[in-house]
């Protein structure tokens, strides 16, 4: 018997959303994302679902449409994410470890955010901003400022001096089953997530303490699908530095690494289909390709995977990424090392980053 599937939309047609749409079709479900620009109507039907692979998105006649459907998936969630005064009061009030924070209010200056905060201190927009973008840091004796018009319009941070970047991702369905991935490390650089390694042994011991502070926030959301969590590791203390409600960068490894991916966990999750544990397979790695013209010599490095957005190469744009999957570490050593030498210079520290941990 052919078994009654829903019809999934996703708010946005970027990457994200290509990638969704991929996961789903061995799944049979008809995803279809949306161009949040589209000014026209959409076929909808009341038994169809919508989610969406950003947290913000404009007023067009497409998002209208999709926005006031019954059964758009967390809708209340990603505006009370997006703004970063109500994420952070949501992980305070749920006693879930963060930077110190507050509101950068009109009579707030440089110097009381110092005295309050330290020597640094970081300030990020309230909403929108990524990649290391919508942020400014003030730092004490260098005759930083808060920049004209941000009052009241950015958070401000204690700079944490922080181990490692982290992150965890999980998925949540709408009877409350949850799954989590391994503990994901990161490598940024100028703010860009560069290079994510996964699983790590070492990381083992903080597995359940993330997982607890993630489920904590999916089941106070009642929130179905897959939510990440950036972390950072101070000791053997794990600190909150940001949620996002969908598919995450730092989980692109899943495609190669997991059975079942985020995306299809995203899925299976809004579609109402049956979870299940993913298998991790082996050591995985995911390098973010950045700002760079497609190179087919990417092809020919053993272990490859290789996923092209298909955008237009732009400085410090997002236009691609490879995964490795590999038992073998020393063979995902060498297919790094050829990997080397295909990137520009900027890439050569996060790649050595990568060895170096592997190799440890």
């Amino acid at each position: 018997m052919k078994p009654e599937l829903k019809r999934v939309w996703v708010l946005g047609a970027g990457q994200l959303g290509a990638m969704l749409k991929h996961a789903a079709q061995p799944l049979g479900i008809d995803l279809r994302p949306v161009d949040i620009e589209l000014d026209a109507n959409l076929p909808l039907e009341p038994d169809d679902v919508i989610t969406a692979e950003r947290e913000q998105w404009p007023s067009t006649k497409a998002t209208d449409q999709l926005a006031a459907h019954p059964n758009f998936v967390n809708q209340d969630v990603f505006g009370l994410v997006a703004d970063r005064v109500s994420q952070k009061q949501l992980l305070d009030r749920l006693n879930l470890a963060t930077a110190p924070w507050q509101l950068v209010e009109h009579a707030d200056t440089a110097a009381s955010l110092h005295a309050q905060y330290g020597e640094r201190v970081l300030l990020k927009q309230r909403s929108g901003g990524f990649d290391g973008r919508g942020q400014h840091w003030l730092v004490e004796n260098q005759s930083s400022a808060i920049p004209d018009g941000w009052h009241h319009k950015v958070i401000a941070e204690q700079a944490i001096a922080f181990d490692e970047e982290v992150s965890v991702v999980g998925v949540r369905n709408a009877a409350g089953e949850c799954h989590y991935y391994p503990l994901a490390l990161n490598r940024h650089q100028d703010g860009i997530l560069t290079v994510t390694l996964a699983p790590l042994a070492r990381l083992q011991n903080l597995q359940n303490e993330a997982e607890s502070m993630l489920g904590k926030v999916m089941h106070e959301l009642e929130y179905v699908g897959v939510m990440a969590m950036e972390l950072f590791r101070v000791g053997e203390r794990l600190l909150i530095n940001e949620l996002a409600p969908r598919v995450h960068n730092s989980g692109h490894w899943t495609q190669a690494g997991a059975s079942i991916s985020q995306f299809e966990y995203h899925v299976r999750a809004t579609a109402d289909l049956p979870l299940a544990p993913a298998i991790i397979k082996h050591n995985s790695v995911m390098i973010n390709l950045i700002g760079i013209d497609y190179n087919l010599a990417w092809l020919a490095l053993p272990g490859a995977e290789v996923f092209w957005y298909g955008k237009e190469v732009r400085a410090v744009r997002k236009v691609g990424h490879i995964n490795f999957c590999m038992a073998d570490k020393a063979q995902l050593v060498n297919s790094l090392r050829q990997l080397q030498s295909t990137l520009t210079d900027w890439y050569q520290p996060a790649l050595d980053w990568a060895i170096s941990e592997l190799e440890r």
